[in-house]
């Protein structure tokens, strides 16, 4: 069967099936990242497991992340086999592969702590149906477009993967609402089966594959290792230790960062001696596809938490503290993130189709420059803020990072030879997931150890306040903050739980009773501490942000890589 040709794709409406569908591949898949940070208490209210009980916290955090550590260690080894098999059919693959998984979930049969690591071992499948997506979108929309309209291609494709982000704490908190927690993974399911179908149909191979390829069989082992033991070590940093708040002390926790340390230097030693490498590493010798990478992770690191330190200050602070119910927070505080959505759906296509004629380097430089102007006003907001004022500040970081994304993956994906293009967005992808899960260690790292400082002494004094016995405040006092973190994140409060614990609440009057577990006492109590915290991440993304800019100004000229002669375009700034 005659397959299209790169030249003659160009000119049909191929390029735009490839852009519709990968489209919807990566707007499912990230949806389904962020869809749980909202949906999560009615997931464990159906699964009937109580998440802040002592031996919960690792099966909450692999319910939650399962699916971006699973997307993340596959994304270069998916890219790499892309290449050699084609990216069309591991990409529908992919799909199929996501569509299972999500039935799966939906159907999770048992309660309690099976019914976890079940859920878990399905949002694992998932991560390996997004993996494939999201390795081979921007490779199958840069191998059909041409380069003149591949900014507004990928920069569409972008958008649509930085939205779903925030479409997913929307969707959440719409099915939350109902109470159906199987809504949840079922929402993906009519998307998956109508996508996997038209991209079977539809989609077709563009790239010519390379003869006699293998797989680098010990690059895969040693990366996939070494991402797995970081980004363990810095998940599991963020939990208890002994008397710790954190377990940055804890033996397991420090042997798996360094394990996974020590697994990527082995990595880059063997590629540099591979016949045919996973990571290429000479494609770091292009400049446009260093710089973007660099720039691209740190704007990820910078972006990664925030979701999470917004959804754990409305959920779990302002909105209980402004007369909402619990049972109605995860909704409305996904509303309340609707203008982050806005301003990249509104920068995003823009700067891409000027990217196209202009160059990279101005809009990517001034979306980051945006981006921590944003972060910077966030660190001026008090506790109990004018919500036009925190919707403003928000429409500003989404402008700013829908400036930068687009112009950004598209100078990435122009400086790839044709034939490293699947792995190329697969490291690309991967610099972007990576990013975002490692900003997840950091952030409630920076978190806990705000809260640690300023949330004992605030909640022994409160308690004391309130009729709590001295001694059981103290004692409730300094349990490690992650309890209140966590409590907060999913909505709940827990001090009724950790009051009846150590046998406070018969103690004490029936007023003071009804007032230290009713609904405004515990987001009083965290709330000054948590401020504290969320000003010291605000800040670490506002110097991130900045340092991403400041790549991005030296990236250089427009460069595109014209696989018979590699030389840069010309520069239109130049002109």
């Amino acid at each position: 069967m005659h397959m299209p040709t790169s030249e003659n794709v160009h000119h049909h409406h191929y390029k735009w099936i490839a852009l519709s569908n990968t489209t919807l591949g990566v707007l499912m898949a990230t949806i389904n990242q962020s869809i749980l940070i909202i949906a999560l208490p009615v997931i464990f209210n159906g699964l009937q497991v109580n998440p802040l009980a002592p031996d919960q916290t690792g099966l909450l955090l692999w319910v939650l992340l399962g699916f971006n550590v699973a997307t993340t260690v596959l994304l270069v080894l998916f890219g790499r086999l892309s290449d050699i098999f084609g990216r069309v059919r591991l990409y529908n693959l992919g799909f199929l592969i996501f569509t299972v998984g999500s039935v799966l979930a939906s159907i999770t049969w048992s309660k309690g702590t099976s019914g976890e690591v079940e859920l878990i071992i399905f949002r694992l499948v998932q991560g390996i149906g997004g993996s494939f997506l999201f390795s081979n979108s921007a490779a199958i929309l840069t191998d059909a477009f041409p380069e003149n309209q591949r900014g507004l291609a990928l920069g569409l494709n972008q958008v649509a993967a930085i939205s779903g982000s925030i479409i997913g704490l929307l969707v959440g908190g719409a099915l939350a609402a109902t109470g159906h927690w199987r809504f949840i993974f079922l929402v993906n399911v009519p998307v998956g089966i109508a996508g996997t179908i038209w991209a079977y149909i539809a989609l077709k191979e563009v790239a010519k594959r390379q003869a006699k390829q293998h797989l680098d069989l010990m690059g895969n082992i040693t990366l996939t290792l070494g991402l797995l033991g970081v980004m363990l070590g810095l998940t599991y940093g963020i939990m208890p230790y002994h008397h710790h708040s954190m377990g940055w002390t804890n033996p397991w926790v420090i042997g798996e960062f360094i394990a996974g340390v020590i697994a990527l230097i082995l990595f880059v030693i063997v590629e540099l001696y591979a016949e045919q490498p996973l990571f290429n590493l000479n494609l770091f010798k292009i400049w446009p596809f260093t710089a973007g990478n660099l720039s691209g992770l740190l704007s990820a690191l910078a972006r990664g938490g925030l979701q999470f330190m917004l959804i754990i200050w409305l959920q779990g602070i302002y909105l209980p503290l402004h007369g909402v119910s619990y049972s109605q927070t995860p909704l409305i505080a996904g509303l309340y993130t609707l203008p982050q959505m806005l301003g990249f759906l509104v920068a995003g296509p823009i700067s891409g189709m000027l990217s196209d004629r202009f160059g990279a380097r101005a809009f990517s430089t001034l979306g980051m420059v945006v981006t921590a102007i944003g972060f910077f006003l966030f660190t001026t907001l008090p506790l109990d803020f004018n919500p036009w004022i925190f919707w403003l500040y928000l429409l500003i970081i989404g402008i700013g990072m829908g400036l930068f994304a687009s112009p950004n993956t598209a100078a990435i994906m122009n400086a790839l030879p044709a034939a490293y293009r699947g792995v190329g967005s697969g490291m690309r992808a991967t610099f972007n997931n990576a990013g975002s899960m490692l900003s997840m260690g950091l952030f409630f790292s920076i978190m806990i150890t705000g809260l640690a400082q300023k949330l004992p002494l605030a909640m022994q004094t409160g308690l004391v306040k309130h009729g709590v016995p001295l001694q059981g405040a103290i004692a409730v006092s300094h349990l490690p903050p992650t309890s209140s973190l966590f409590a907060a994140l999913l909505g709940y409060n827990p001090l009724k739980n950790l009051l009846q614990e150590f046998g406070i609440l018969q103690k004490m009057s029936a007023a003071d009773v009804h007032y230290v577990i009713g609904q405004k006492f515990f987001p009083l109590l965290i709330g000054p501490p948590f401020l504290h915290g969320l000003s010291l991440a605000f800040t670490a993304s506002l110097i991130m942000s900045l340092v991403a800019a400041l790549i991005s100004v030296f990236r250089g000229r427009r460069y595109v890589h014209i696989d018979e002669a590699t030389t840069p375009a010309p520069n239109p700034e130049k002109k």
